[in-house]
């Protein structure tokens, strides 16, 4: 699904405009990026937890050139940790 999949879902459902419904999204997502770059987390109750966590610097090595050392520096990666309720949805089992 993508946003403009996703915009067009809730225009449909609710009877609002998708310029509107858009621009709501948009505000949403962003503000969701500003806090991460912030360093806070943001929790959706029932759906999940974004948060930002340090990795630590490591040795990469190019698997064609064993021998050529990099280090990879340390970074913020953003994670995520579904809710209840989606990875009780999600994480069903395959039926083979």
């Amino acid at each position: 699904m993508t946003k403009r999949d996703l915009v067009m879902r809730i225009a449909k459902e609710t009877g609002l405009i998708q310029q509107d419904v858009f621009a709501v999204l948009q505000k949403t997502l962003d503000y969701i990026v500003e806090s991460l770059a912030k360093g806070e987390s943001v929790e959706f109750r029932n759906f999940g937890v974004f948060e930002v966590r340090i990795r630590k610097s490591r040795i990469g090595r190019n698997p064609n050139k064993p021998t050529h050392v990099v280090t990879i520096p340390t970074r913020k990666v953003v994670k995520f940790k579904m809710g209840r309720i989606m990875k009780a949805l999600v994480m069903k089992p395959v039926k083979s």
